[in-house]
């Protein structure tokens, strides 16, 4: 049930979507993979939404260079971890919320641990190694997967739901070269905030996901195009997924 202060804070969210609805976003478990350009803008819309936990895993410390598009450290945090940085601060900006901030590198040893039990799965990486993997636990364990991934002013972002829709490895059967790649604040927030709606949408059970699509941003000329994609039926991640009903494999919240 929601407290009078969370009904006075999430009024004009239960506007909105009801008291039903925000109750499922309290009761909900978000994971963010990364506390950087992306996950810092994600993690806070989604706290200031009232999502009831929010797992929130960085390994990195905080760089001056960081500073330009990574909203929640401050010039005081440079050489501290990112996830107590922003930790305390998601902690600050919304007390009635959980949150857990794990100084952990995502690999295949520990990446099924730390998503435990979420509702969904936010990648906010930025490698493709490491999304990859995602992919492949939100497919094992049937959870929603939130991609976004941004370079200059140029960003992109889908909803994969396993067992329905192409997975990550469908959309990029390879990885695009690693480097250092330009990074513009302003693309990372706009990004970072559909993958938020994308999320409280999933959750609260309004609109439509962009399950199938990959929507691409080009801010060069703010020009907004998507693209629908299609599922590989020879996909080593996904193809057998696809052959069954995924609420046979994980009893997941029921979308109202």
């Amino acid at each position: 049930m929601l407290t009078d202060r969370e009904r006075t804070r999430y009024a004009r969210q239960i506007m909105l979507f009801g008291d039903a609805a925000q109750e499922r976003l309290k009761d909900a478990e978000v994971f963010i993979a990364g506390a950087g350009g992306l996950g810092c803008p994600v993690a806070v819309y989604l706290a200031v939404a009232g999502i009831g936990t929010i797992t929130l895993v960085d390994r990195d410390e905080i760089e001056l260079s960081n500073l330009n598009r990574q909203i929640l450290h401050w010039d005081r945090d440079i050489g501290r971890t990112k996830i107590r940085s922003a930790g305390e601060k998601l902690t600050e900006i919304n007390p009635d919320i959980r949150v857990m901030a794990i100084e952990a590198e995502i690999g295949e040893k520990n990446a099924d641990q730390l998503v435990g039990g979420a509702d969904v799965i936010v990648d906010a990486m930025d490698n493709y190694p490491t999304r990859f993997l995602l992919n492949e636990v939100a497919q094992r364990k049937g959870i929603p997967l939130v991609h976004a991934a941004i370079r200059g002013l140029h960003g992109q972002a889908t909803t994969i739901l396993p067992g329905k829709t192409p997975c990550l490895a469908c959309i990029f059967p390879c990885a695009p070269p690693e480097d250092v790649f330009p990074a513009l604040g302003a693309t990372a927030a706009l990004m970072a905030s559909i993958q938020a709606t994308e999320v409280i949408k999933y959750l609260t059970g309004t609109g439509q996901l962009l399950d199938g699509r990959l929507l691409l941003w080009d801010g060069g000329s703010c020009r907004m195009e998507e693209v629908a994609v299609a599922p590989n039926p020879k996909c080593p991640v996904c193809s057998g997924s696809r052959a069954a009903d995924p609420e046979t494999k994980k009893k997941r919240r029921k979308r109202q």
